[in-house]
């Protein structure tokens, strides 16, 4: 009964015996990259989550109120609502559907969150597929604040040291392409494949996959022991079913680790990784837009959020196919090892 949510008009007067407001509008900022203005990153939930953490054990506020208040920009509601809300799902295990209904309350409505370029917007992500996606994270080990390392999160996520974000922990790396040497071009920091060796060795990536025009030599990967792939496609467009189908085929083949670029690692790279979690974790089109976004904000964009909605069914039913055979892989494997175990039994009686 201590944690509440409220928009005001205004600032509140501090110093109330009883409650304590506090405000993250001008804190936690969305860094857009045209009409996109959330959700607000990985970073900055768990920066948020380990504030209240914080004001909740206070002894000072031990008998306050805890008031998370937003102002009157629209915007700034929708992130401040998905911050307390993601906070509730993750600290306080409450279900997606009840935060909803909470930060609902009130008939108040939010701006749905959009993709990360100009025009009208004709796919709108909702708060509560965002809080979908957060629970379905913590679900499927995806997202766990015991291990996350902000400070390293927020280093490489910046165009000068790497420009890459992980999807899923130990499986998928998004990277903005490297080019054929490190440069600053028109401001913004390139990188030649070598940059990249350090960090992807020590994290066990073995496979690269490139979907954008080449622009450096893949043997300077494959020279360096890892595997590369080129299935190109046009910046801004949606993929083939071949490529769609060959893309899945690698991952589902790679041990170890698989860093995807395009050009900037955003459009194309969230589109294909969002194919495989689809058809691995069953996970709605808008839930798996919603998490990537939350780990690499502005991804998916235009046609591609409408092509993922129309593949959900597909990938789907290619999933529980893949577990079903999967699953009687395993029993056959299982009854070998068990006949293997009669025979070992049957003789050392006999030895006897």
């Amino acid at each position: 009964d201590r944690l509440y949510f409220a928009i005001l008009c205004q600032k509140p007067k501090s110093g109330a015996a009883n409650t304590h407001y506090f405000c993250i509008d001008d804190e936690l900022v969305y860094e857009n990259f045209y009409a996109d203005f959330g959700p607000l990153n990985l970073a900055m939930v768990y920066r948020y989550c380990c504030k209240l953490n914080k004001k909740l054990k206070s002894f000072s506020l031990i008998r306050k109120k805890i008031i998370h208040y937003t102002g009157f920009d629209q915007k700034k509601q929708a992130n401040a609502a998905f911050l307390i809300g993601s906070y509730a799902i993750i600290y306080l295990r409450e279900s997606p559907e009840d935060v909803y209904r909470l930060i609902l309350a009130g008939s108040i409505s939010y701006l749905p969150f959009r993709d990360a370029s100009f025009g009208t917007c004709s796919f709108h992500l909702t708060l509560l597929d965002c809080f979908h996606a957060i629970n379905k994270a913590l679900l499927y080990g995806f997202l766990d604040f015991n291990t996350f390392d902000v400070n390293e999160y927020e280093h490489y996520e910046r165009a000068e040291n790497g420009d890459f974000n992980w999807i899923i922990p130990n499986k998928f790396i998004a990277f903005s392409g490297p080019h054929s040497r490190s440069k600053i071009e028109n401001g913004y920091p390139h990188h030649a494949p070598e940059a990249y060796f350090p960090y992807f060795r020590k994290h066990k990536v073995t496979t690269i996959i490139r979907l954008n025009k080449k622009l450096y030599d893949a043997k300077r990967f494959t020279d360096a022991g890892f595997e590369h792939f080129d299935l190109f496609f046009a910046d801004g467009s949606t993929p083939s079913d071949t490529i769609v189908k060959t893309f899945l085929n690698i991952c589902e083949n790679a041990e170890g680790v698989i860093a995807v670029h395009c050009k900037a690692g955003l459009g194309r790279t969230g589109t294909l990784i969002a194919c495989y979690i689809m058809k691995h974790y069953r996970m709605t089109a808008a839930e798996t837009i919603a998490w990537i976004r939350i780990n690499r904000p502005g991804s998916v964009i235009g046609p591609q959020q409408h092509f993922l909605m129309d593949k959900q069914a597909e990938l789907w039913t290619e999933g529980d196919i893949f577990r079903a055979k999967l699953k009687g892989s395993r029993k056959i494997a299982v009854t070998r090892i068990l006949s293997g175990v009669d025979d070992i039994s049957i003789n050392d009686t006999r030895n006897r």
